[in-house]
């Protein structure tokens, strides 16, 4: 039942004590009432008087709600109800579908439903004014409300909060833009755009007849839209814009806004492998509608836009957080901070923005202060279908957009068959986000004119559907056919541009046939032309990392000082002075603080530092902190951004509860930025489970698939210690059986300063590989793993693995391999039982692996057996790994059973599981 159901219906003595009520108190009355009363503002006679200015008698002498000026008021209110409710579900019979009816959606917008009918359509109604700025008949508030919101245009904007921009949508859309028609000049454009996104599809279809693409048809007006967003969007000062987007239409994108030649996207057609300069490119590859793309573009107005297209796998929205992350990179180093420099463009299809969790995570993270990126306009390819499935199997929600609501973003449905009103539609998204900086989704509704792939057979599926559609006009025809009922030479003007870019197509076929054509590197790449990637060799020894001194002491002092009115806890003012007394009288650094001095060394080299994740201000075990609280106003201070004026940026953020779309995200940020040190820490190693996506087909693979370096950190906790399954194991082994060909670092670390020298490696470098530490839980405060200061002065470097130091090598009768927190288990039992006949060596880099060193070790115990010891279960951790890379010598495994399960749930088993492994491996 409608809100306002009851204004035909009431009854009168009823209405009139509520309104008594209301006049002393609006809080006593329901809130439907409060907005009835309001209503009365409407009229004077909320003042005592009636439309003649004579008063309206009561028996109390107050205003009657039910006299005659009353009834007139009802009918005002009727009328004014009947215009908010076009503005807020006209969009429900919006005509934005080119190929079926819309479902009916109860729009509730019938005359009667207001309590109103034909007789009153020629009747004047102040309520008018709202649309036309005069008072105005019913039939023309009808003809005017329904051509603005039932038009090709669906409007959706009034679930926003903000009354502001709900008065800007209003204005723009009821008067300035009442009526749209573009120039000649951007007809032709629009023109020229579908002509090249039809005939691209076309051309494609015809020469590579059975090979996916992934077609646009039936949603060419993507093309003239992006172009239009640009544009717009350059014309208000954007310089630069990131595309992230799924497979569907990615070539004519990259051929047809990116600019990619032609040659080149033959070329993969051909498989011809591209080169860099004179080298063919090296590692796996992907396919061609996976691939990204760099350029610059010289937009309708002149004006020059750096474009960047993100390389994206199968994985349909991964890639929205990696735009998002470098959005935001560029935006923190390149632009200062303004976020309308820069321009994320997301194009999604139906089924997987309301289908994929992550889409979700995102948006819940552009109004955060760590991940904002100034409002990011969605397109959606809207061809109402997600590979066989039905848009009614898809999803609960009536539009696929239906998310936008989270965060109080409009959302504009489009007929996809109306270029103008899409291209409107676009103008108004790119003004929007300059002005609010906040999400815009376009939801643009068109059609797939082939199955999934080219090869797929759409009809098992959606046989009425694909019957209409095999009879459908393109979106070029259709346009073209609108210009020439204007009076346009649309029609010639098509045909002959058709026939020109064919012939420009063959041309450029047939020159590649002739002769390949080389990758050209695009002039905003040479910031990572200055790395490298890595050959085998560079990781036999790491380079120096150490620093001075003085560094040293410049920067403690710097992590142990708070400003004299900041108020500390007891318990913050204990760990400063501890730290303090570290660096300055123990000499000797544990876990917290040499990870605090990595940063602060590197951001005294003015270089980047970024770090995010789930509490990381203190760090979950409480060993960082970061960042600290006054007790009293709980303002924020970080040590760290006070080391001295000229030092690079710190940026820590304590991230939402999402793993996918924060690790992307962070990617992201890395794949702009070599110089910046981009961290990621889970709350528990095991968390990283949540965003094993974006590990699979972004960070172990990037470098293969894309020839793209990125140095991105993953801190994931992980040790046995009795906490259970999930808060136990980071799930090594899944990370180690993705390593290879040198493509990341996997850590796992039993000293302070191997941490420090681990973090400053990454950018000490010469090229940049993912780096993922297996870090430690209760050894992060545990003077075990403190390092004397010697170990980061200079000349010193990261250890990838520590030799024995106690077993006497003549009588060894047992050579122990191992890597992190078992080891301290395992010397334990060493020095407690004086065994100088097993030998320990613990191994900190897993992968690379240092096999040559491992071999070496052998041969220093010539009588012992070599055994590897871990924590984990056998089917886990470390020992499949081992057997795979290690082929010197035989070594013998030493672990927990085989299990289905990372840990134990309860403590004392755990202790004794733990035990029975440490005496195994010294029986």
């Amino acid at each position: 039942m409608d809100k306002y159901s009851y204004i035909s219906n009431a009854h009168s003595a009823y209405i009139d004590e509520l309104y008594q009520n209301y006049q002393q108190n609006p809080e006593s009355v329901d809130a439907t009432w409060q907005k009835f009363f309001e209503g009365f503002d409407f009229h004077k006679s909320f003042n005592g008087e009636t439309q003649n200015g004579q008063s309206n008698p009561t028996s109390n002498g107050k205003v009657n709600p039910i006299g005659v000026a009353g009834t007139e008021q009802f009918e005002e209110i009727k009328v004014r109800n009947l215009i908010q409710a076009y503005r807020s579900r006209g969009h429900l019979l919006a005509k934005t579908n080119p190929i079926r009816e819309r479902k009916d959606r109860i729009a509730m917008l019938n005359l009667d439903f207001f309590g109103l009918t034909e007789a009153d359509m020629n009747k004047t109604y102040q309520s008018g004014i709202s649309l036309f700025q005069r008072p105005a008949t019913l039939k023309e508030i009808l003809e005017r409300a329904k051509y603005i919101y039932t038009n090709k245009i669906g409007f959706e904007y009034m679930y926003i909060r903000e009354p502001d921009i709900i008065t800007w949508f209003k204005t723009k859309i009821e008067s300035k833009d009442i009526t749209f028609v573009p120039s000649k000049q951007e007809q032709d454009r629009i023109l020229s755009k579908l002509n090249e996104a039809v005939a691209f599809e076309n051309f494609l279809h015809t020469k590579y007849v059975g090979k996916k693409r992934f077609s646009l048809e039936g949603g060419e007006t993507t093309i003239p839209a992006l172009d239009t967003i640009i544009s717009a969007s350059a014309d208000l000062g954007t310089e630069e814009v990131v595309i992230g987007m799924a497979h569907r239409g990615r070539l004519n994108v990259l051929a047809n806004i990116m600019r990619k030649t032609y040659e080149d996207i033959f070329n993969e057609f051909e498989e011809t492998l591209p080169k860099i300069g004179e080298e063919q490119m090296t590692g796996d590859g992907d396919v061609k509608y996976h691939m990204g793309y760099s350029n610059q573009a010289t937009t309708i107005n002149g004006k020059t836009v750096t474009l960047h297209l993100m390389p994206n796998p199968s994985h349909l929205e991964t890639v929205n957080a990696v735009v998002e992350g470098y959005v935001r990179a560029n935006i923190d180093t390149v632009y200062n901070g303004n976020v309308d420099k820069i321009l994320p463009i997301l194009i999604h299809g139906d089924a997987a923005v309301a289908g994929q969790g992550i889409g979700y995570e995102l948006i819940q993270m552009s109004k955060l202060a760590g991940y904002a990126t100034g409002g990011t306009i969605h397109f959606v390819i809207n061809n109402q279908v997600g590979f066989t499935t039905d848009f009614e199997d898809a999803r609960s929600s009536i539009y696929c957009t239906d998310l936008a609501k989270v965060t109080d973003s409009p959302v504009l449905h489009v007929n996809g068959d109306d270029p103008e009103a899409v291209i409107y539609c676009c103008k108004l998204a790119a003004e929007f986000r300059t002005k609010f900086n906040r999400d815009i989704f376009i939801d643009m509704v068109c059609y797939r004119k082939h199955g999934h792939n080219e090869s797929d057979e759409p009809r098992f599926t959606q046989p009425k559907m694909y019957s209409v559609i095999s009879k459908h006009p393109s979106p070029r025809e259709v346009y073209a056919q609108i210009l020439t009922e204007r009076g346009e030479a649309g029609a010639d003007m098509a045909k002959q541009m058709e026939t020109d870019f064919k012939q420009m197509l063959q041309d450029r076929l047939n020159m590649v046939k002739q002769k390949s054509v080389d990758y050209v590197i695009q002039k905003f790449e040479q910031e990572w032309n200055k790395v490298r990637f890595s050959k085998p060799e560079d990781f036999d020894h790491s380079p120096k990392t150490g620093i001075s001194q003085a560094d040293i002491d410049n920067i403690g002092k710097a992590i142990t000082t708070i400003p004299a009115n900041f108020n500390v806890l007891k318990q913050i003012s204990k760990i400063l002075e501890d730290r303090k007394r570290m660096f300055f009288e123990d000499k000797k650094l544990d876990w917290g603080a040499a990870e605090l001095l990595a940063y602060g060394s590197i951001l005294n080299e003015g270089k980047v530092v970024r770090m995010t994740g789930q509490d990381v201000w203190r760090g979950t075990f409480s060993h960082r902190h970061a960042v600290l609280r006054d007790a009293e106003t709980n303002e924020a201070y970080c040590p760290l951004k006070n080391i001295h004026e000229k030092q690079g940026q710190f940026n820590i953020y304590n991230s939402l509860l999402s793993e996918y779309a924060v690790l992307g995200f962070e990617f992201g940020y890395g794949m702009a930025d070599p110089n910046a040190l981009v961290i990621w820490e889970a709350q528990f190693g095991d968390f990283g489970n949540g965003a094993q996506i974006m590990i699979d087909q972004f960070l172990c693979s990037t470098e293969s698939k894309w020839a793209k370096m990125n140095g991105l950190v993953m801190l994931l906790p992980h040790g046995y210690e009795g906490q259970g399954p999930e808060h136990s194991n980071a799930r090594p082994e899944r990370f180690l059986q993705l390593s290879a060909e040198y493509n990341m670092i996997i850590l796992n670390l039993t000293t302070a300063a191997n941490i420090f020298h681990a973090l400053r490696r990454q950018l000490a470098w010469e090229f940049r590989k993912p780096m993922v530490l297996m870090s430690p839980k209760s050894l992060l405060k545990d003077s075990k793993v403190a390092s004397p200061i010697e170990e980061f002065l200079e000349g010193s470097s990261f250890q990838e693995y520590y030799p024995d130091n106690y077993a006497d090598a003549k009588k060894t009768s047992k050579l122990i391999f191992c890597t992190g927190k078992i080891y301290f288990d395992l010397l334990k039992k060493q020095q407690d039982d004086k065994r100088d006949d097993v030998a320990i060596v613990r191994i900190e880099q897993l992968h690379p692996f240092p096999a040559k060193s491992v071999h070496q070790q052998m041969a220093k115990y010539p009588k012992a057996k070599a055994y590897w010891v871990q924590e984990e279960p056998l089917n886990m951790g470390y020992w499949s790994f081992i057997q795979r890379v290690y082929t010197y010598d035989k070594i013998i495994p030493i672990g927990r059973k085989e299990s289905a399960s990372p840990a134990t749930g309860y403590s004392k088993l755990h202790a004794k599981e733990q035990d029975a492994i440490v005496n195994k491996a010294f029986e």
